[in-house]
């Protein structure tokens, strides 16, 4: 078969290891991962700008009526983005395999930038209706797809850049990207809401952060234009040994299929659902359910990203040592672990007075079950039942609630001994506050320190399994295939298991009545990748990529 692997690994020679400082590495090399981490950090920039402001999206491109409906829509558009991103990957893996991978990477990038452009220009609900969520999603979906073609074209790029004792090393700076995206959209929200009033942020300042993508991108596209094919294509092109049909090859022959697979189930997929969780879930579990400030909200997550960031490359240093599975699998061990005790912590130091009234009052929501729904995918399609409506309302107070089953019968709200029959709003948020329900979290009484040690933790995890996934990805795969076939498993991983989380975890929520609930969803998504990648996948720091040469991976079932 032209993709057989060798059933032997071939071993380089022994080189000396990088320094956390990148000492030894040349000059292009330097360049290389800058202009490949700089422009890939704008485009995670772009697309992370709709998931921060998502809760504030609910009520521009969406009808009003139903908070949680209308939260759920956003998460929904939100998710869009990601669920197409494996098209995109293969899509651009293919011309990324076939053309180059500069090239591609540059049209991903123009892409992604002048659809975030387009969002800064997009009427809302009011002005044209369904048009407006509907044209989001047009662009949620070419974000999607230029995504889905940038990160295999940037691992790759940098890989096939890099010595091989450095792969780790020089791939985990791109490893940063997504994060210091995320840490940027955070500031230039935060930056426009702190110098603008309420009324003026909504009426048109919210356009700011989308508006500013196209200065990124103008910037990005020129930093990038000055870069050359990688070395390994280069001379891969040269002897006539590219394929053809990247995706043939990739997904219909066996072994690779196979490959394809584990590298989705024993990694991507609990690296995914670890990095949302511990960036996004955390920072709608802080606003949402904790009911904190937004701006403080944000500050505590810049806070904690900014103190693990460095533990990117640290990692990636570490993988080139001691190797990348084992430090991809530990974090997601962990993180399965401890999420339940860590977010429950994040509760008591954040918001003390939420947990005092929830051990001073009983909550109980009494409806048919049998006229309740899990809703997913909410749009025009969607109708909602009282039931609904009134589990909907408890969630968004962040409180867990007693489900009694009454079928036939109207929802009722219990707290304490107060009894409400019938779904009324107003009437049940002033229960919830004649019973002592705290609105808001107060600042004076967050525990600042442990609320940031928490959120660190959660960030050290995700840079254990994201700081040497890229390495672990490139070397799994020969350089006729690599960049189709480490790009779909990444944004399989990445686009559907994680970027469906916020999406999943507040329908489990809103479904169960506990605020804790959603977590079952990530620790469940780690607990099979550390099944799977500990049975089926092997170590690959050794291999040479330039030669194609493959892992030799475990054939037990």
């Amino acid at each position: 078969m032209a993709n057989a692997r060798p059933t032997k690994r071939r071993f380089l020679a022994p080189m000396s290891r990088p320094s956390l400082r990148g000492e030894g590495m040349t000059k292009q090399e330097r360049f290389v991962i800058f202009a490949s981490s700089l422009g890939t950090v704008f485009e995670f920039y772009d697309f992370f700008l709709y998931a921060t402001l998502a809760p504030f999206f609910a009520f521009l491109f969406f009808p009003p009526g139903n908070d949680t409906a209308a939260l759920l829509s956003a998460f929904a558009t939100y998710a869009a983005g990601f669920l197409v991103r494996p098209a995109g990957a293969l899509m651009f893996g293919r011309i990324g395999d076939v053309i180059g991978r500069k090239n591609t990477f540059l049209i991903t990038i123009m892409v992604m930038g002048g659809a975030t452009f387009l969002v800064g220009l997009l009427p809302t609900f009011e002005t044209i209706g369904w048009a407006a969520p509907l044209l989001l999603v047009v662009l949620r979906l070419a974000q999607g797809l230029a995504l889905g073609g940038e990160y295999g074209g940037a691992a790759t790029y940098v890989a096939e850049h890099a010595r091989p004792s450095y792969r780790g090393f020089s791939t985990s700076f791109l490893q940063t990207t997504a994060t210091l995206g995320f840490f940027f959209a955070l500031l230039v929200i935060s930056i426009c809401r702190i110098s603008m009033d309420e009324q003026t942020f909504s009426a048109w300042g919210w356009r700011i952060p989308f508006l500013i993508s196209l200065v990124l991108l103008v910037f990005s596209i020129l930093i990038r234009l000055r870069l050359n094919e990688t070395p390994i294509f280069q001379r891969m092109k040269e002897e006539g040994k590219g394929s053809k049909a990247p995706l043939t090859e990739s997904f219909f022959r066996y072994p690779n299929n196979k490959y394809v697979l584990y590298a989705l189930l024993g990694a991507t997929a609990g690296q995914g659902v670890v990095w949302y969780t511990g960036q996004f879930y955390a920072l709608f579990f802080l606003q949402i359910t904790l009911r904190l400030d937004f701006t403080l909200a944000y500050g505590l997550i810049m806070v904690a990203v900014l103190i693990a960031t460095p533990l990117f490359i640290f990692f990636g240093w570490l993988s080139d040592r001691i190797g990348r599975l084992k430090i991809i699998l530990a974090g997601c061990l962990l993180a399965a672990a401890t999420y339940f005790p860590l977010f429950k912590a994040l509760t008591d130091y954040v918001n003390p007075d939420l947990v005092a009234f929830k051990a001073q009052q009983s909550v109980t929501v009494s409806s048919d079950a049998s006229t309740c729904g899990f809703h997913i995918f909410v749009g025009p399609w969607s109708s909602f039942s009282d039931c609904d409506r009134a589990h909907d309302f408890v969630t968004r107070l962040g409180v867990s609630f007693t489900k009694e089953d009454t079928p036939g019968k109207p929802p009722a709200l219990t707290i304490g001994t107060t009894r409400i029959e019938g779904f009324d709003a107003q009437r049940w948020q002033a229960a919830f506050d004649a019973a002592g329900y705290p609105s808001k979290a107060d600042p004076a009484k967050v525990n600042w320190p442990m609320a940031t040690l928490i959120l660190v933790i959660l960030v050290v995890y995700v840079t254990m399994v994201h700081g040497p996934i890229a390495a672990f990805l490139v070397e799994l795969f020969p350089t006729k295939i690599r960049y189709t076939s480490m790009s779909l498993p990444y944004h399989i991983g990445n686009g559907w298991f994680g970027g469906m989380l916020p999406l999943l975890t507040t329908a489990i929520v809103a479904t169960t009545g506990n605020i804790y609930d959603g977590l079952w969803y990530p620790i469940g998504v780690a607990v099979m990748t550390v099944v799977i990648g500990a049975i089926f996948l092997r170590e690959t720091k050794d291999i040479d990529i330039a030669t194609g040469s493959g892992v030799q991976i475990s054939h037990r079932v």
